[in-house]
């Protein structure tokens, strides 16, 4: 039953049935026996079929439900045998908005260095992502925002409040400045997050409470492809204060905190709303914890 139900969920993944197939690593016609198996142990339709796959029925969606509940419990259940076994081994797989990736190394390295038979895998995602990979079992925790967006069944830990700031050259336009507000910084070319991410919905927001609207002259999904322009000296952008701190400060950017109205929005991790939690997840989270504090303390 349970290999079954992996088969439900990653075509609920993949929206295909040969992805699907090859990400379960087996033939599309086993994938599809084993759905068509499903169904009939349960007496309901599940997918709409056609030349392709066409969605779930009311009924699949209602099942899906209880395939990621069960395939998850399962999951637990065979980590923490293993973890009583050998102790805490695995891997995390951890989704992060743009603006926090660089923030997961202080995450992820003293986790490591408690636990050195755990690998992790990093990826960015915007935050709607985030929660729909948490959703669908494809990865183990999430850093996302935790004040903009529903974020349905999931525990949270709040991290630190995001900040932002006008990153541009001493020599550039408003340059000399040590605040400046929304409405002056519509006023010069910046790069921008591609509108697709909420840390640009944020900033788009802001810029419209100041009677401005942004017309960014260059737009990537990635936080590094944007300093490397204002590094250049020839560029301005708009970053949560941490992350430009991160990232390095040079002689040639300046970070000036941006005013009128300001705003803060929380960064924190999520993780599956489960009891009990796996013992990685719940590592993850005493680790979470421990970060918060720290960060409290540099406020």
């Amino acid at each position: 039953m349970i290999d079954k139900l992996e088969f439900l969920l990653a075509l609920a993944r993949e929206q295909h049935f040969g992805r699907a197939a090859e990400f379960c690593d087996v033939s599309q016609p086993t994938l599809s026996a084993g759905i068509k198996q499903l169904e009939e142990s349960l007496g309901l339709l599940l997918v709409n079929r056609g030349s392709r796959f066409q969605g779930f029925t009311p009924e699949g969606e209602r099942v899906l439900e209880w395939a990621r509940r069960i395939v998850g419990d399962a999951r637990a259940m065979h980590q923490d045998i293993e973890a009583m076994k050998h102790g805490l081994i695995g891997h995390i797989k951890i989704a992060a908005i743009p603006t926090a990736l660089a923030m997961t190394a202080t995450l992820t390295t003293p986790f490591r260095a408690k636990h050195p038979g755990v690998k992790f895998t990093i990826v960015s995602s915007t935050s709607i992502e985030v929660l729909r990979l948490l959703e669908n079992l494809e990865v183990d925790a999430g850093l996302t925002y935790l004040d903009n967006e529903p974020l349905g069944n999931v525990n949270t830990v709040p991290l630190y409040l995001e900040q932002y700031r006008l990153l541009t050259s001493p020599d550039g336009e408003l340059g000399d400045r040590d605040i400046v507000t929304w409405a002056e910084v519509a006023h010069i070319p910046l790069c921008l997050l591609t509108p697709n991410m909420q840390n640009r919905r944020i900033i788009d927001q802001l810029l419209q409470r100041a009677g401005a609207t942004a017309s960014p002259t260059l737009e990537s999904n990635s936080m590094i492809v944007l300093y490397a322009h204002v590094r250049t000296g020839r560029w301005a952008s708009v970053m949560p204060a941490r992350l430009a701190e991160t990232l390095g400060l040079t002689d040639k950017v300046r970070s000036i905190p941006i005013v009128e109205p300001s705003s803060v929005h929380a960064i924190g991790l999520v993780v599956p709303h489960r009891e009990p939690m796996t013992p990685l997840t719940a590592a993850l989270v005493e680790e979470a914890r421990l970060l918060a504090k720290t960060m409290a303390t540099q406020v």
